[in-house]
């Protein structure tokens, strides 16, 4: 990057044993057969997966450099970024383990991501530390594929002091066959998600199916467009409009009526409410029918006074006397106060909390946990009309997991002593990761569907994560100041078959069968081979 593209003349010595000598410094300047130096690679593989910068930026401040470079190099390097850091994390797995036992060990997290078809990403990160240890590209997340996964994890660093993860049954049943007589807590998270999708998912679908019937949506934003017309651009009219509601005086304008309708529509529709946790923390089809609740009682007050009004009375009137729609709502929300206690016994995730999914649990000790849990059971148990079948099969969810929702602080034996540790509660730093991920993906390519994105990268391209820790990097650095100079130490012939060896897990058909199922008249050459096969079989039974 420094001087851009140019030839080196190398002069060779060869002595008289055969040992042939070459210039170290040129071999420092670039990888085995590569046109672009160390410098470059690093540089691309930053910019790719640090600073989430597209082909095109990154043509543009190379150029700036004296380093012409097209958009597919720019891809290639970047898969060679991820296998140079894989190799070089390979080869500090010893170090790792060393420095992970002087805190005590490691709590394995657990965890992975999908969308659509695409491969599973499964990851293992060490949790005190926060360092990726392991991945791998899976078709599904069954036991039997994740179990030589984890043998690795554990020949590689040894027994974890504990594990976090979901309650996916291929996870539970691998970790149960692998890592026998360790701590293993689920995440408090992810427990109550699988808890409140149980309790009122089938409520929660009646709602959103009855309000699609109705095309209420549609409707309002059809009326809101009518309104638009009649109210035109009168950003000032909308001003007043807030000045009156904040002083309670009604305001002296003339589309008074059309405005407030106007307004009210886009009330209903806003989701400013929700606390950003998803479903079913957040329930938006619940809060969009309530809100049709309000509107539906002001449309009353106001439909014989004013026509901006009128228009909106009929489908609303329909959608609030629909009983399938308002039982429905009724159930859910007794279910949903219900949920909100346990969120509140737990500690995380607490409704008016607004952390969103970036919420780790407040900080309360887990005796405390328990004890409130205990009590909201008890609760559950002793009130009648709760003892349904819905919140008896929540009661043997909370009994069954309890061993593993509950994890006492961990006293391990370090060099320097006894260390006291405690699991986190939740796998949020895998979770976070994962969203990070995506969303680095989705600036980087501009589109949203991950599916591509998760069937091309390397399976180690988590691994980038660990370049933000300073321990993590002095580690994989063995002694060396940059990674270009750790990058030069590593044979470029082993980057060059783990790269092929990738291209052959990425491909699921090879590229013989892609060159014939691509001739236009396959079926009608196969049916011949076919028959003339069938001809020849016959031929050579009857002889």
């Amino acid at each position: 990057m420094d001087i851009g593209a140019f030839r080196a003349r190398e002069t060779i010595l060869q002595g008289l044993d055969g040992t042939v000598y070459q210039s170290r410094q040129l071999r420092t300047l670039t990888p085995y057969r590569a046109t672009f130096g160390y410098d470059v690679l690093v540089h691309v593989g930053h910019a790719l997966f640090m600073h989430c910068h597209n082909e095109q930026e990154i043509i543009k401040d190379l150029a700036s450099n004296n380093v012409v470079i097209s958009q597919r190099e720019i891809g290639f390097l970047g898969k060679k970024f991820i296998a140079y850091l894989a190799i070089a994390h390979q080869q500090s797995r010893h170090r790792l383990k060393q420095v992970m036992a002087s805190r005590g060990g490691y709590i394995l997290h657990l965890d992975g991501t999908c969308e659509g078809d695409s491969p599973h990403l499964f990851t293992g990160m060490d949790g005190i530390a926060q360092i990726v240890l392991d991945n791998i590209k899976l078709p599904s997340e069954k036991a039997e594929l994740l179990i030589p996964f984890f043998q690795r994890i554990k020949q590689q660093y040894g027994d974890p002091v504990a594990l976090v993860h979901d309650m996916g049954r291929g996870i539970l049943s691998a970790v149960k066959a692998v890592f026998q007589g360790i701590p293993d807590f689920i995440c408090h998270f992810h427990f109550l998600r699988d808890i409140g999708k149980d309790l009122f998912d089938k409520e929660y679908a009646i709602i959103r199916n009855r309000l699609k019937k109705h095309k209420i949506r549609f409707l309002l934003r059809q009326r809101a467009k009518v309104l638009e017309k009649v109210i035109g651009d009168d950003s000032q009219s909308f001003y007043h409009l807030a000045v009156s509601i904040d002083s309670g005086e009604p305001p002296v304008m003339e589309k008074m009526a059309p405005m407030a309708a106007y307004t009210m529509i886009h009330w209903v529709f806003d989701r400013s409410e929700l606390e950003g946790y998803g479903f079913p923390f957040d329930c938006p089809h619940l809060v969009f029918y309530r809100k049709l609740t309000v509107l539906h009682d002001m449309v009353n007050a106001q439909v014989g006074t004013n026509k901006a009004f009128s228009g909106l009375w009929r489908p609303l009137t329909k959608v609030v006397e629909d009983q399938q729609l308002k039982r429905a709502a009724s159930q859910m929300d007794k279910k949903v106060k219900v949920f909100n206690k346990l969120r509140t016994a737990l500690s995380i995730a607490v409704p008016q909390s607004n952390k969103g999914l970036n919420d780790d649990g407040q900080l309360k000790p887990i005796k405390s946990i328990e004890k409130e849990v205990k009590k909201f059971r008890q609760e559950i148990l002793s009130e009648k009309e709760q003892c349904k079948d819905d919140y008896k099969n929540m009661i043997k969810q909370i009994d069954k997991y309890w061993d593993k929702l509950f994890a006492d602080p961990i006293v391990v034996n370090t060099p320097n002593g006894q260390l006291t540790i405690q699991p986190q509660r939740t796998n949020n730093i895998l979770e976070r990761f994962f969203r990070d991920l995506k969303r680095s993906n989705r600036k980087e390519s501009g589109t949203i569907s991950l599916n591509r994105m998760l069937r091309s990268i390397l399976a180690d391209t988590p691994l980038v994560k660990n370049l933000n820790n300073p321990d993590y990097l002095e580690i994989i650095l063995d002694g060396c100041n940059t990674l270009e100079e750790r990058f030069e130490k590593i044979d470029g012939r082993m980057v060059l078959e783990k790269l092929e060896v990738a291209k052959k897990n990425n491909d699921r058909i090879s590229p013989e069968v892609k060159k014939i199922i691509r001739r236009p008249d396959l079926p009608e050459r196969l049916t011949i081979l076919l028959n003339d096969s069938n001809i020849d079989t016959n031929r050579y039974l009857l002889s």
